[in-house]
């Protein structure tokens, strides 16, 4: 049996296993993308798995928390009503921006269609809290945030991993998700130590786990939620659940979904990962003068999801080759200002910076402009390919028809297309501007053309173009199709 606030041993649930999911036996919990959820007509699955008595914690994807942007209110309000209607005990999302340009830049807004990292600096970490509590403020239900997963690294940070996650957590009380696949990756693709960051966590403010596939290229580490679980992610995961007995973990699976029974011997590896870690800890007595070790049951008060008990040890020391004045002090805000050393609130300078390097660096992704000083060009690019080989991706999901059409030239026609064509909008809108895009440039007079050319003026309408940059020329469009 289960304790008391404890989610236990979870999987992601998609709708292309919502079957398996249902009588996988063994499941405590489930985790739902909030985005691909509509609060009055959930998924019948979710609904039977409810009504068992199975926890459903909605995943936000897109609210861009460490962005230089204030959190939207109606992203908020959405993600705060999926909570309700589910009667989740608590709402994740990312440490990530995930747009970026706008007023604060007097620039385009541009989508990433991805989760990128924050730059782990003063300025940053302020810009997030800020955000973070005010997420908070508009939440039923506790937040916890992920950490994630990069292929590329920011110049200049001044924190570590663990330094950045400890500072946020103890700022405003906020819980944390931590994704060991995440960790790993970054262990690959930015050296950096998986066990320093798991050392210098506040562990008794993690609200669960995340545990997923990924593979190696080229010395690369993509986390494609799409393979098996490695070993080094087991292997991290055993380090954290020997410092803390994590309240819920999870298998997160997005694609090429293998058989029930492959996800159902994932569950008892992970199982038997956290059962071994757990006994090997308990038989290690403890250093003399330390405190016990940590239940990760009751850290956080579920009214505000407030570090509560035990209180973190204290700050961890800074990173190698770093002052001690680069890891600002645990503090409580007073005034107007905040301690530590970050700028005072209301001053916006902190936040207007943080855009103008957000948004050079996601313009150099997405819309082909030179990389900012001090990355790495190489890596640069790797993300920048991963970044679009993840947007045809999805435009093929949520607009199917256009692979069928275009065949085999549907992918390279697409990667072409977004070298320099940043998606400023969702992706059903990118769908819709890479099909005007073709038919603009003239392709030959087939079968395939006139099918494009039908399924593109079936689906823009007058009411969305009208609402769109653009519109004018747009409709034009239109009118030029309909007399052919």
């Amino acid at each position: 049996m289960r304790e008391a606030g404890r989610l236990g041993t979870g999987i992601g649930w998609r709708p292309e296993i919502a079957g398996a999911v249902e009588n996988m036996p063994g499941v405590d919990w489930v985790e739902a993308v909030a985005e691909n959820l509509c609060p009055g007509h959930l998924p019948e699955s979710l609904l039977r798995l409810r009504a068992r008595g199975v926890t459903v914690v909605p995943h936000g994807v897109s609210l861009g928390l460490g962005g230089a942007d204030r959190p939207d209110e109606a992203r908020l309000t959405a993600l705060a009503e999926r909570a309700e209607a589910l009667g989740s005990p608590l709402v994740t999302e990312h440490i990530a921006f995930v747009r970026a340009g706008g007023p604060l830049t007097a620039s385009p807004l541009l989508e990433a269609g991805h989760l990128l990292p924050v730059p782990r600096t003063r300025d940053a970490l302020r810009v997030l809290c800020e955000n973070v509590r005010a997420a908070q403020a508009a939440l039923p239900v506790p937040l916890a945030v992920e950490n994630i997963a990069a292929l590329i690294s920011w110049p200049g940070e001044e924190m570590t991993e663990g330094q950045f996650l400890y500072e946020l957590a103890d700022r405003t009380g906020v819980r944390l998700l931590i994704d060991v696949a995440n960790l790993h990756t970054n262990h690959v693709n930015r050296g950096e130590d998986p066990a320093k960051a798991l050392g210098e966590l506040p562990v008794e403010a993690i609200a669960y786990v995340h545990v997923a596939g990924g593979f190696e290229r080229d010395g690369v580490w993509h986390d494609s939620h799409a393979h098996p679980v490695a070993q080094p992610v087991l292997d991290i995961l055993a380090d954290l659940a020997s410092r803390v007995s994590p309240p819920g973990v999870l298998l997160e699976r997005d694609e090429n979904f293998p058989e029930p029974a492959e996800l159902q011997r994932e569950l008892a590896t992970i199982r038997e990962t956290l059962e071994r870690a757990g006994a090997t800890a308990r038989e290690t007595p403890e250093p003399a003068g330390t405190t016990a070790r940590a239940t990760g049951g009751s850290a956080v008060t579920p009214a505000a999801g407030r570090v509560a008990s035990p209180a973190p040890a204290g700050p961890p020391a800074p990173a190698a080759g770093q002052g001690q004045e680069t890891r600002p002090a645990a503090h409580t805000v007073t005034g107007s200002a905040e301690p530590g050393g970050l700028a005072p609130v209301g001053d916006e300078a902190p936040r207007q910076r943080v855009a103008l390097a957000q948004a050079a660096l996601l313009s150099a992704l997405v819309a082909g402009t030179p990389a900012p000083e001090g990355f790495d060009r190489v890596r640069l690019g790797v993300q920048a390919r991963s970044l679009a080989a993840k947007r045809a991706d999805v435009v093929a999901k949520v607009a199917p028809e256009l692979p069928e059409i275009l065949g085999d030239g549907y992918r390279p026609a697409f990667l072409a297309y977004a070298q320099r064509r940043p998606m400023t909008g969702g992706y059903r809108r990118d769908a819709l501007d890479f099909a005007e895009h073709l038919l603009l440039t003239g392709l030959p007079e087939d079968s395939g053309t006139r099918r494009l050319r039908d399924w593109w003026l079936e689906r823009s309408g007058p009411a969305p173009l009208s609402r769109r940059p653009g519109a004018r020329l747009a409709r034009a469009t239109r009118r030029a199709l309909l007399r052919h």
